[in-house]
C-alpha cells in the first residue's frame, strides 16, 4: 500500500516550494515544487518517494539490462548499487530502462542493420526519460558496444551532472587448454569450411566461448569504448578494466552514484569534461590499446553530441606520436581479463601522462583533474608480464588505426592496420553487393590470393545501418588467408575484425561514392604508409560508370530503418542523426 503525506508533510513541501528552486534541484525543482506540482509529486509516493526526497537532488539510473545478451544479463544488479550510492550520497535515484541489441547473435543477418542504430535509440531514450522527468543528473550503465556511446552520447545531450559504468568484460572460456571468446567461434566457422576441424570441435568451441556474463573479452569494440570513456573524463578510474561479476564492479557502481551526486553539488557538467583536450586522451588511449576501428565512428559521434569540433584527422595526428602497447585480442595475443589481473588502465595511462602523450589538467567525473587521479598511480606493470609494453618495445611505433584517402575514398576511410598483416596490398577487385553475396562466395571458397573483397550497399544509408563484417573477415582469417586477401567496405567492422581491412569508405555507394562504380577485376592498390587507396582506373573511365550509375532503391521505405537513412549523416561524421536538422 501507497504511503500517504500528511497534511503537515505535505503543507511543508508546498511551501518550501514556493520558493526558487536550489542548485542541487536545478530541473526536478520546476517539475515537483509548489501547490500547482502536487499531482507530480503525488504520482511519486506509489514508486517509493517519501516526502524528505523531494528535497533531494534527483538522480536517473539508466540501465541496459536485458537478457537479450550476456553483456547485459546482470546489469539490473549493477544499477541497484548504483541506486544505493545515490541515495546513501543525500540523492533520490530513480531507475529506468534503455534497451540493447546483441550484434554477436545478428552478426551476418538483416538484423545486424538495426546494430547501430540502437546507439541512437538508447541516446534518445535515455535523453528523453532524464528530460521528460526532470532528472537532476543521471547514471548510466552500459554493457554491449552501442550502449557505451549512446549513454555518453545522451549525458552529452542533457548536460546534466552525470557519469557513465561499464558493466564490466566477460571472463574467458576455455576450449583445449586455451582461452576463447565469440570471434574464436567466427574464426572457427572459417576453418570449419576450410575442412580444417570437424563438426564436433566446432561445437566445442561453440558451447565454451561464452562462459558467463559480460562483454566480449578482447579488446572489441566494448572494452575499446569503455577505456575511451574513462580516458575521456566520464567513468571513474579503472571502470573499464573490471569483471563484469566482481566486487571491484559493484563498488564502482556504488561509487558512481556518490559520485554524480558531488557533481551535481558542484554543478560539473559532462560539457565541462568532454572538452576538445578530453577526446584526444581519449583517441590517445585507445591507440594504445590497439582498439577497435569503431572508437572513430563512436568518438565522432560523442563529440559532436558535445559541440566539440572532432575530425578523422585527428586519429591520424594524434596516432602519428603514440604508440601501440598492448598485446590484445583480436590482432595480439590476450584477453581483456588478462590486463585487469595486472592492475587495469591506470597504469598505462600514468605511463601515457609520464610521456607528456595525455593532457592531465582535464576535469573529470571525480571532480578532480586526470593528473590529480593518477597521482599515486604507478606508471609500470608487474615484471614478467606480457600485456602492455615498454616505448621502448611497442607492438607498433605509431597508430594502428589508419585514415586513408584517394579518388576510392575521397572523404576518408578507416583501416586497422596492427602492421602484421603488412602496409601495402595491391590486388583485384571481387564486388559483391552486400554481405550475404560475400560470405557465400567466401564459404564456398571462391575468395583466392590477392583478391580485394569489395562488400558495397552497407553504408549508413545504404544498408541501411552500416553493418559490421565480423563474419567475412572471421572467415577468411579462419582459412588462412588473412595476409593474401584484402576486403573493403562501406559497411564497418566488429572490433574482433582483424586482417587486411578497410571500412567506413566514404562517400558510401549508396550516394554514388566511387565504391559503387568499381567493377569486377580492377586493380586496388591499398597504402598504409602513404594513407591512400587507389581505384586503378582513369578519371574518364570512373565519370563514364559515374554517368550510367543510378540510385539503388532504398532497401526501406518505413519503419526506424527508414527514418535512420533519411537522417543520419556520413561515417566520416559519426553516423549521426541528430546534426543540424
Amino acid at each position: 500500500m501507497a504511503k500517504k503525506a500528511s497534511k503537515k508533510s505535505a503543507g511543508k513541501a508546498a511551501k518550501s516550494a514556493a520558493s526558487t528552486s536550489p542548485a542541487h534541484r536545478k530541473y526536478s525543482g520546476p517539475m515537483l515544487d509548489g501547490p500547482d506540482r502536487a499531482a507530480s509529486r503525488a504520482m511519486l509516493y506509489p514508486v517509493g518517494f517519501e516526502n524528505e526526497d523531494f528535497q533531494k537532488s534527483i538522480v536517473g539510473v539508466a540501465s541496459t539490462w536485458s537478457m537479450v545478451t550476456p553483456c547485459n544479463m546482470h546489469i539490473d544488479g549493477l544499477a541497484k548499487e548504483s541506486v544505493k550510492g545515490v541515495n546513501a550520497a543525500g540523492g533520490k535515484a530513480i531507475e529506468f530502462n534503455t534497451i540493447t541489441i546483441s550484434d554477436g547473435i545478428s552478426m551476418g543477418t538483416e538484423g545486424m542493420k538495426y546494430s547501430l542504430v540502437s546507439r541512437e535509440v538508447i541516446a534518445d531514450s535515455i535523453e528523453t526519460v532524464v528530460g521528460c522527468e526532470g532528472m537532476d543528473g543521471v547514471v548510466a550503465i552500459g554493457g554491449c558496444d552501442k550502449n557505451m556511446p549512446g549513454c555518453v552520447m545522451a549525458m552529452a545531450r542533457l548536460n546534466r551532472p552525470g557519469v557513465f559504468v561499464y558493466g564490466g568484460t566477460i571472463r574467458p572460456g576455455c576450449h583445449d587448454g586455451q582461452d576463447v571468446d565469440i570471434v574464436s567461434v567466427f574464426e572457427a566457422i572459417g576453418k570449419h569450411s576450410a575442412g580444417e576441424i570437424s563438426d564436433g570441435e566446432l561445437d566445442s568451441v561453440t558451447a565454451t566461448a561464452i562462459p558467463g556474463a559480460g562483454s566480449c573479452g578482447g579488446m572489441y569494440t566494448a572494452n575499446t569504448m569503455a577505456s575511451a570513456i574513462e580516458a575521456l573524463g566520464m567513468s571513474l578510474p579503472n571502470s573499464s578494466a573490471q569483471a563484469a561479476i566482481s566486487d571491484e564492479k559493484l563498488m564502482d557502481c556504488f561509487d558512481a552514484g556518490a559520485a554524480v551526486v558531488n557533481l551535481i553539488q558542484k554543478n560539473i557538467r559532462p560539457r565541462d569534461i568532454m572538452t576538445k583536450k578530453a577526446f584526444e586522451n581519449a583517441i590517445t588511449v585507445v591507440t594504445a590499446l590497439g582498439g577497435s576501428t569503431n572508437a572513430v565512428l563512436h568518438l565522432m559521434a560523442m563529440a559532436q553530441a558535445a559541440g566539440v569540433k572532432l575530425s578523422i584527422d585527428d586519429f591520424t595526428r594524434i596516432g602519428k606520436k603514440t604508440p601501440v602497447l598492448a598485446d590484445l585480442k583480436p590482432s595480439g595475443q590476450h584477453v581483456m581479463m588478462k590486463l585487469v589481473e595486472i592492475g587495469g588502465t591506470l597504469p598505462l595511462m600514468k605511463m601515457l601522462l609520464n610521456q607528456g602523450l595525455l593532457h592531465g589538467d582535464c576535469l573529470t567525473v571525480t571532480g578532480q583533474t586526470m593528473a590529480e587521479n593518477l597521482k599515486k598511480v604507478k606508471a609500470s606493470y608487474p615484471k614478467g608480464q606480457t600485456v602492455i609494453r615498454g616505448f621502448d618495445k611497442p607492438i607498433k611505433k605509431d597508430g594502428h588505426l589508419v585514415i586513408l584517402y584517394g579518388n576510392l575514398a575521397p572523404d576518408g576511410a578507416v583501416a586497422k592496420i596492427s602492421g602484421k598483416e603488412g602496409l601495402q596490398f595491391k590486388g583485384t577487385a571481387k564486388v559483391f553487393e552486400g554481405e550475404e553475396q560475400a560470405m557465400k562466395a567466401i564459404l564456398g571458397r571462391k575468395i583466392k590470393k590477392g583478391d580485394i573483397v569489395v562488400i558495397r550497399g552497407e553504408g549508413p544509408k545504404g544498408g541501411p545501418g552500416m553493418r559490421e563484417m565480423l563474419g567475412p573477415t572471421g572467415a577468411i582469417m579462419g582459412q588462412g588467408l588473412g595476409k593474401d586477401v584484402a576486403l573493403i567496405t562501406d559497411g564497418r567492422f566488429s572490433g574482433g575484425s582483424h586482417g587486411f581491412v578497410i571500412g567506413h569508405i566514404t562517400p558510401e555507394a549508396f550516394v554514388g561514392g566511387p565504391i559503387g562504380l568499381i567493377k569486377n577485376g580492377d586493380e586496388i592498390t591499398i597504402d598504409a604508409e602513404k594513407r591512400e587507396m587507389t581505384l586503378h582506373v582513369s578519371k574518364k573511365e570512373l565519370d563514364e560508370r559515374k554517368k550510367k550509375w543510378k540510385q539503388p532503391k532504398p532497401n526501406y521505405t518505413r519503419g526506424v530503418l527508414a527514418k535512420y537513412a533519411k537522417l543520419v549523416s556520413s561515417a566520416s561524421e559519426g553516423a549521426v542523426t541528430d546534426g543540424d536538422l
